[in-house]
């Protein structure tokens, strides 16, 4: 029996990588879509999804990051003469 050669090595090893990111990328596709139904669950329940995205992006951040921005948007409507 001869050894694999390190072309026929690196072949698989490079075929295994491509199928775990397709399987990944398929699982991707799945999770985003049951994303999207739940959104059309709210919606259809009466829900802003835009704010929603807001809410679930405001919870994504530490309370120094979400601080920080919420001080950077005031100063710029203040600038803007815009009330805040």
């Amino acid at each position: 029996m001869t050894e694999p050669s390190p072309t026929d090595v690196a072949k698989d090893q490079l075929l295994s990588i491509i199928e775990r990111i397709e399987r990944l990328e398929e699982e991707k596709k799945g999770i985003s879509d049951d994303i999207k139904e739940v959104y059309a669950e709210a919606k259809g329940n009466g829900f802003d999804t835009k704010v929603l995205r807001k809410v679930i992006s405001i919870r994504k951040q530490d309370s120094a990051e979400r601080q920080e921005q919420d001080a950077i948007l005031e100063l710029y409507l203040s600038a803007l003469g815009m009330p805040t």
